[in-house]
């Protein structure tokens, strides 16, 4: 049976792909920062007799990485890592402190970082094993009033398309996905999950900012979605770097390389409510 291990797995994305891996054979180490949130994935996965086990893994915290991947590698080799982990933030950039850029970063970035560094040995020896990177649209679209988080978003794409060079010749698959607007609460766990003031400079920004959530509200993926993309990704015969999951990260994916940088940067004008929604109409096939 292969191990999979899955970071960030109490609520949302990384629940719903621990369940979904267990389902289609895998043994699941689910990891969690608070295990006092582990009872919804375990009375789960008792209902479905899966092969899930919770740990506790604070991707933030070395020794929490070198203990719990400690742990798991006792049991057998990890075969898949999914780097789920993550936290949300929307604010620009003048109004976000520097700490809660910081702490977007620690976990978005560097936890996956030192997630990986501790199963890339294990398969590039055995010349086998793939690295799923839970990235976000936002990490190839820059995004204001998100920056701090697209930002980290965006590292952590460069990060997973270079080491999927890095490691193709051993045998390791290395794929990024970028979930849309989900029903998550990923935005919850952060600082700052609404700063909109009305007396800001940026308000405008903000409002439009808000305006694409509620689109996407409108018609969102599911963590469901995400998690069979992922074994998708994961088990096809025919490699692909990239996964954009939902009909706004689609939308984006295929409408920012059709215009130029020029042309996105020009979205922050003065622009009538008109004007600006019928540009993203335009480029990206969605309404606000």
């Amino acid at each position: 049976m292969k191990i999979a291990v899955v970071t960030g797995t109490s609520t949302g994305i990384g629940f719903a792909t621990s369940l979904h891996l267990a389902r289609h054979g895998y043994r699941v180490f689910a990891g969690m920062r608070n295990l006092a949130k582990a009872e919804p994935l375990r009375t789960a996965v008792r209902s479905e007799g899966l092969g899930v086990e919770v740990i506790e893994l604070d991707v933030t915290s070395p020794t929490s990485v070198a203990s719990s991947f400690a742990r798991i590698t006792n049991g057998g080799p990890v075969d898949v890592l999914v780097n789920n982990a993550g936290i949300g933030g929307a604010t620009p950039l003048e109004l976000t402190p520097e700490d809660e850029h910081r702490r977007m970063f620690d976990t978005n970035y560097f936890g996956a970082i030192a997630c990986i560094q501790a199963v890339l040995p294990g398969m590039r020896t055995r010349r086998s094993g793939t690295i799923v990177n839970v990235t976000s649209i936002a990490g190839l679209i820059a995004t204001p009033n998100q920056m701090a988080y697209s930002a980290s978003k965006w590292a952590l794409e460069c990060a997973g398309e270079a080491l999927a060079h890095e490691v193709r010749r051993f045998g390791v698959r290395v794929v990024n996905v970028e979930p849309g607007v989900v029903m998550t609460a990923i935005f919850e766990n952060s600082a700052a999950a609404t700063r909109y003031e009305k007396a800001s400079p940026y308000q405008p920004i903000m409002r439009r900012n808000g305006k694409l959530f509620a689109a996407g509200f409108a018609d969102p993926a599911q963590p469901d979605d995400v998690a069979q993309t992922i074994l998708e990704a994961i088990t096809c015969s025919e490699y692909r770097l990239r996964w954009p999951v939902g009909k706004d990260a689609v939308g984006f994916y295929r409408g920012r390389p059709t215009i130029s940088d020029e042309d996105w940067v020009a979205m922050g004008e003065d622009l009538s409510d008109q004007e600006y929604n019928q540009r993203f109409a335009d480029y990206f096939d969605i309404k606000l």
